[in-house]
């Protein structure tokens, strides 16, 4: 979440009277994230999250994430929907950007997460995945090796401003991955981007997960590779903590599970999991407007949880799951 579009009051309450919402009180823009233009809007009506989609999700997208989204919901799972106005019609234009006017959810997220909140973060995204079985729709992942590619030689010799030597270590390990991933694992309609910051935390319980906008069609277990990554570190990447690694595996094998195969491939899903945030946090560190009311955050610490696993024992890292 971030703000780079600024909207007026004046023009925010006009789209706010396009729902039964009641009238504006307030409006704060979010910085957390780096994606859209998010603010915290409170009505007599309540509190809602108002997105303003920016460059990198396509306007096209926006039926799919719609559409998984109430599938989510509907299933029971603590979702925000996207509220529809009073002609039925989620997707809106505010400010020249495509918008919505989404649930606003109780919870907070946590920045050093105990073994029991990985425990339940794990249990959620198993949840999700079982109701994600019959869902339909797919969406092509525009991040997948493919398109880490792509996106390392956009950054090209830019990465070495970052850190010397970064083009050289992100070139290798994206060959390495090219030739070693494991291609043949079950697919499905993933979120793709389960930080805690996207988990939303009542106590040691799950009260939401939000920010569905990289959701795509990939490996499965990517998914719980990419949560891993996320929750397993400190946030510079260093000290790996082993227990919340077991509690998250656990709390997915309770509610969903990893297959044999899905198992001896994770550290290769994993360091996949980290090269492609290094990147888009690359991209981002190197591309993002001075002006903009977002908080950039730091490639390294991904290099860092991708030195940690390739170089871990593949047998060891989830042996005790």
């Amino acid at each position: 979440m971030a703000v780079y579009t600024q909207v007026s009051t004046e023009a925010m309450s006009d789209f706010l009277r396009r729902y039964d919402v009641g009238t504006l009180l307030s409006a704060k823009g979010i910085a957390e994230g780096v994606e859209n233009s998010n603010y915290l809007v409170e009505t007599t009506g309540g509190r809602f999250i108002l997105t303003l989609y920016e460059k990198r999700v396509d306007a096209a997208d926006l039926p799919f994430f719609c559409a998984l989204t109430d599938h989510l919901a509907s299933k029971g799972l603590n979702i925000p929907r996207m509220l529809s106005d009073r002609r039925g019609e989620q997707l809106q234009t505010l400010a020249g950007r495509p918008a919505c006017l989404i649930e606003f959810l109780q919870g907070v997220s946590v920045t050093h997460p105990t073994p029991t909140q990985a425990f339940a973060a794990g249990g959620a995204l198993g949840d999700m995945h079982r109701a994600l079985a019959d869902f339909r729709l797919g969406r092509p992942n525009s991040l997948d090796i493919a398109g880490w590619r792509a996106l390392a030689e956009r950054c090209g010799a830019d990465l070495d401003r970052i850190s010397p030597g970064l083009r050289a270590r992100v070139m290798g390990e994206l060959e390495w991955l090219e030739a070693n991933w494991p291609r043949h694992l079950a697919m499905s309609v993933i979120h793709a981007d389960l930080f805690p910051d996207n988990v939303l935390m009542l106590g040691d319980e799950v009260s939401g997960v939000i920010d569905f906008y990289f959701a795509c069609t990939d490996i499965r277990a990517w998914d719980v590779a990419v949560t891993h990554s996320a929750w397993c570190f400190e946030n510079d990447g260093t000290g790996y903590h082993a227990d919340l690694g077991r509690s998250l595996i656990a709390g997915y094998d309770r509610r969903f599970g990893l297959s044999t195969e899905e198992r001896l491939a994770f550290p290769i899903l994993a360091r996949g999991s980290c090269l492609r945030f290094l990147l888009t946090r690359a991209w981002d560190w190197l591309n993002t407007p001075a002006d903009a009311l977002v908080t950039r955050k730091d490639p390294l610490a991904f290099q860092r949880r991708l030195d940690f696993y390739a170089e871990v024992d593949p047998e060891t890292l989830l042996a005790s799951a």
